[in-house]
């Protein structure tokens, strides 16, 4: 299941908001990640930055599917995209039971530097401007926000 709600009908890039509700496999991430690359091309990141913007929000909604809702096929990936004058902010959100972002081990340690997972949660908070993790009942919410490079009128 894959449903969009768009209201961003203005003709300028600097107020848009859209919203999807997806099934919890692996396949509709992609459509997170198209979205976010979308949103961040209009919003005027560099192109390597519209990519790493894209590639967080992908890890995000992979993270909620695969850790948060384990591909229970009763549970749903939220995801909502926001841009303004002043940010893009991206949230995922899962049924899950939850995790504490901090208890995530550090992927840059000896003992998990060849690990092939668990380096979501970094490379979320190394590129973004911020992350919030929000406990839900049930889930977790991810709030990725990144400035825009100047400030644009709304």
């Amino acid at each position: 299941m894959k449903t969009f709600e768009d209201s961003a009908t203005l003709s300028d890039v600097s107020r848009k908001h859209e919203s999807l509700t997806l099934d919890s496999v692996l396949e509709t991430v992609l459509a997170i990640e198209t979205l976010a690359h979308q949103y961040a091309d209009d919003a005027g990141f560099d192109a390597e930055t519209v990519l790493k913007i894209a590639m967080v929000a992908r890890e995000a909604a992979v993270n909620a599917i695969l850790h948060g809702n384990r591909q229970d096929p009763a549970r749903h990936v939220r995801a909502t995209l926001n841009l303004t004058a002043e940010a893009l902010t991206i949230c995922v959100a899962d049924e899950g039971d939850g995790f504490d972002p901090d208890a995530v081990p550090d992927p840059l340690t000896p003992e998990n530097i060849l690990r092939g997972s668990g380096r979501g949660v970094f490379l979320m908070r190394a590129i973004m401007d911020e992350v919030h993790v929000r406990l839900l009942h049930p889930g977790t919410e991810v709030t990725l926000v990144k400035r825009r490079p100047q400030a644009l009128p709304v």
